[in-house]
């Protein structure tokens, strides 16, 4: 149910390993932190790794008169989270759905959680441009309630090449891009911080001027980052004199000051 819904933001990436998941989290986390009362509906449903990186694993979700109610991930409920990993009798289960029952379960979650009043439901999507895709998009569009995607890659040729198709998919199923992230855009040393390119550099700028969308943010890897997500902790609060932290600071304020204008 997204009557009470604000803002829908999509976090897409044409391939996957690109820390689509990590970038969606962290999002989520840090909007909340900033006030904003905030869902995550994670729709990957052959690779749910939302609730491992919120540390929600073995949460249930509830039923009420009116639908699902979600998992929350903090006791003032300003983070609520779904996913089918909450549904999953054990964690290693895996799915094997044809694309009926997957799209089925899609319009389930778009439909029929209770996300209350919010004011950001951040979608975190599987890779690729496939059904699930199309059943999000199809859904948004009737309801005119996307705001727009946020597309992920990493540096690499490939992984810009397979981003350069969902940016494709977006203008033709009419979604607005709001721009592009560059994940594992650098090594951040634990011990010195400088941040060494590891990867190559510069792929995400590069593809945001070919397509002609923003580009967001570089953000780099930071083991500590991982050591917070592993308890799924906010980078603004466990780590707030970080780089990453400054990317996702500068990320929230973007995103929120182009809804406030």
């Amino acid at each position: 149910m997204l009557e009470g819904v604000k803002h829908v933001l999509l976090v897409l990436s044409g391939k996957g390993g690109v820390g689509k998941s990590t970038i969606s989290t962290q999002l989520a986390l840090a909007l909340k932190d900033s006030g904003f009362k905030v869902g995550l509906l994670d729709v990957d449903l052959c690779g749910p790794s939302v609730p491992y990186l919120l540390n929600l694993q073995n949460r249930d979700v509830h039923q009420s008169s009116n639908g699902w109610i979600p998992v929350y991930a903090d006791s003032e409920q300003q983070l609520a989270v779904m996913s089918i990993g909450f549904l999953l009798k054990n964690q290693n289960d895996s799915v094997i759905w044809r694309g009926p029952r997957k799209n089925g379960m899609i319009r389930h979650f778009l439909t029929g959680v209770v996300w209350q009043d919010i004011d950001y439901l951040i979608i975190d999507t599987p890779p690729g441009t496939s059904d699930e895709h199309i059943t999000v998009m199809e859904h948004l569009r009737a309801v005119n309630k996307c705001d727009g995607a946020i597309i992920v890659t990493t540096p690499q040729a490939v992984a810009i090449d397979d981003v350069l198709r969902e940016v494709t998919f977006c203008r033709k199923t009419g979604i607005p891009i709001i721009g592009i992230i560059e994940n594992m855009s650098g090594f951040v040393c634990p011990t010195c911080t400088e941040c060494t390119n590891i990867f190559s550099s510069g792929g995400g700028i590069a593809l945001s001027e070919m397509v002609k969308v923003p580009f967001l943010a570089k953000v780099p890897i930071d083991p500590e980052v991982g050591k917070s997500a592993d308890r799924g902790q906010s980078v603004l609060k466990a780590l707030p004199d970080s780089q990453i932290a400054q990317v996702f600071r500068k990320l929230v304020d973007e995103l929120t000051q182009s809804k406030e204008a």
